[in-house]
């Protein structure tokens, strides 16, 4: 088929996109919390051992600190889901072209109407994007069989509706792409926030066993450290839900563009043929 690279292309970027996106993601996340919010200026004294400062930025960011080993990796997932989340969104937004999908269709639907196949082959290269992908090629099957001698009338309708899934097959994964990276920091930010509350609840534990008075300090360090880890993490699995559930909809909402295109396609062909 003729735009079988094309989806391929996409497709190869999309994964060195999700390859390299992932580690750089750790890393940042782990440099954040090493330089950023252990910076001692964050803390009493200038002493990360010690509470974080009483009020302002650094008061926060040094909270966040005392979450512990746990946070370096909610905070690398809450920067894989930000990054895909963009980069879902992006494509999306390409894949329905430069025109609204409502306004294109309709003039798809007015050149075929009045036999201008050429034109709306041209329309499509204006247009650009996964649903003008699928109108042109199903165009191009159109004006392949329209005047095939070989081909009786139904026959010719079939070819153009297996034209027009599997364009559609070839365009639709390019746009789920990733959506499963982004399903998953639903679960994961949340499994991995209860591991961090667990750990600091046992240091908050173990700090009111200790013999004489309980040591106050790694109290509330261990206090902060499940609470802490149970926002972080809560926070990145709603967002995660959220976004995932936008961008579902988002392509149902193509999906259901390039069946109405489709439709209309074999429908005129239909129409044309009878006359």
């Amino acid at each position: 088929m003729a735009n079988a690279a094309t989806p391929q292309k996409k497709g190869s970027f999309s994964s060195l996109f999700s390859t390299l996106v992932i580690p750089l993601a750790i890393l940042t996340g782990i440099l954040i919390y090493m330089f950023v919010m252990g910076n001692p200026s964050n803390f009493e004294d200038n002493d990360p051992s010690k509470h974080p400062v009483p009020d302002g930025v650094g008061h926060v960011l040094g909270l966040i600190y005392k979450g512990g080993t746990i946070v370096p990796i909610l905070l690398s997932l809450i920067l894989m889901n930000i990054t895909f989340s963009i980069e879902r969104f992006i494509a999306i937004a390409l894949a329905g072209g430069k025109q609204s999908s409502e306004v294109f269709v309709n003039s798809i639907k007015s050149l075929l109407r009045n036999g201008q196949i050429d034109q709306a082959i041209a329309a499509c290269d204006t247009q650009k994007g996964s649903l003008a992908n699928v109108i042109k090629s199903s165009l191009r099957r159109y004006k392949e069989v329209e005047n095939a001698t070989d081909m009786d009338k139904e026959a010719k309708v079939t070819a153009i509706k297996l034209e027009v899934e599997e364009a559609t097959s070839l365009e639709l994964p390019g746009l789920e792409k990733n959506l499963s990276i982004i399903a998953t920091m639903a679960s994961v930010s949340t499994l991995i926030a209860l591991l961090g509350t667990v750990l600091g609840m046992i240091r908050a534990f173990s700090a009111l066993a200790t013999a004489g008075s309980p040591d106050s300090v790694a109290l509330a360090n261990g206090i902060s450290e499940a609470l802490i880890n149970t926002a972080l993490g809560i926070a990145n699995s709603a967002v995660a839900i959220i976004m995932y559930n936008v961008f579902t909809s988002k392509i149902d909402v193509i999906t259901y563009t390039i069946d109405e295109a489709g439709f209309s396609i074999v429908q005129t062909f239909e129409a044309s043929h009878n006359r």
